[in-house]
């Protein structure tokens, strides 16, 4: 469930005919720095140009590390910016985010979020949207959706996952059979500890499965246990873990945060509400749960939504992009 798009993106490219280098497989933050300017060096005589994405906090500093390789080794780079974070990163750090971006050959951005956000920076982004392989999501229309929460992420606090029990207790009066599974690894911050907690204290605890961190290849077998996605995040740019609840049906009540009012149209094929607000998410589930032409809806609009960045689509318009740049 953990692997990143670009691993994605070096797969596919990779079977479509195109030679692909990777980096890095190291766990710790130093060896995988590392190795991400060794390989950019080891190899500066095979590649023809370089792929890297582009987050906020300390992996800033590893792109902009790495792009001085590219620069000395005069190696062309296209950078993908991501994380729903980094237009304030950027604000913190506008020349070294500048000076990245304007060294690159070309940028791209899956959302239109931070293409908005970061044109200041550079006024030529790419969009160029997170694929998915819809064949690997079987869809469900949820027309009469049951009282079955899923959520799918990281504990960690930029995900906010302690807000799920909030709306769970919320919701227990009126569908007393309610449930709610928490599927991903935790990340060590002490946020699933706190779930756990929250959820002991409101009374919810023995309805709250977690199964921890699946595979890829499983994760849209867990999202059909249930019809109704909660996306409680405080911070967010184009999630994948939305696209593929949408892929499967299910319909999707999220917070309104980052790139979210981007990807999704409220009352169209998923409802927003504030951040943190367990109030407000809790009614938007009763009205799915009370209105089976609204849920309808959303799961047949959200399901159209991501059939438009369908690897079919997508891969094509990175296979040209990376032509234009290797000629540009």
């Amino acid at each position: 469930m953990n692997r990143a798009m670009c691993e994605d993106i070096a797969e596919r490219l990779a079977t479509a005919g195109w030679p692909v280098i990777t980096t890095s497989t190291y766990a710790g933050r130093l060896h995988r720095l590392l190795d991400m300017i060794q390989t950019a060096w080891r190899h500066r005589k095979i590649y023809d140009i370089a792929i890297m994405d582009v987050f906020s906090g300390p992996a800033f500093f590893w792109s902009y590390l790495v792009s001085r390789v590219f620069l000395l080794t005069q190696k062309p780079f296209i950078l993908v910016l991501r994380g729903g974070n980094l237009p304030v990163f950027a604000q913190r750090w506008p020349k070294k985010v500048s000076q990245l971006l304007h060294t690159a050959r070309l940028v791209t951005t899956p959302s239109r979020f931070l293409l908005e956000q970061m044109r200041f920076y550079r006024d030529d982004l790419v969009l160029l949207p997170n694929p998915i392989d819809l064949s690997q999501y079987k869809f469900q229309l949820r027309n009469k959706p049951q009282p079955r929460l899923i959520w799918l992420r990281a504990f960690h606090q930029i995900y906010n996952p302690s807000l799920a029990p909030h709306v769970l207790s919320q919701l227990t009066g009126a569908f007393p059979d309610i449930q709610l599974i928490m599927v991903g690894p935790d990340k060590g911050d002490g946020s699933f500890q706190e779930t756990q907690r929250v959820a002991v204290a409101l009374g919810v605890a023995e309805r709250i499965q977690y199964p921890g961190q699946v595979t890829k290849s499983d994760v849209p077998l867990w999202l059909n246990k249930g019809d109704i996605f909660l996306n409680t995040t405080n911070i967010d740019n184009t999630p994948i873990s939305v696209m593929e609840a949408m892929a499967c049906g299910l319909c999707v009540v999220s917070t309104n945060v980052g790139g979210l009012p981007y990807l999704l149209t409220h009352e169209q094929d998923a409802l927003l509400v504030p951040q943190a607000d367990a109030l407000a998410m809790s009614e938007a589930i009763k009205r799915l749960l009370n209105d089976s032409n609204l849920s309808e809806k959303l799961s047949l609009a959200g399901h159209q939504t991501v059939s438009q960045m369908d690897w079919a689509i997508i891969l094509p318009q990175w296979e040209s992009l990376l032509v234009e740049a290797i000629n540009k």
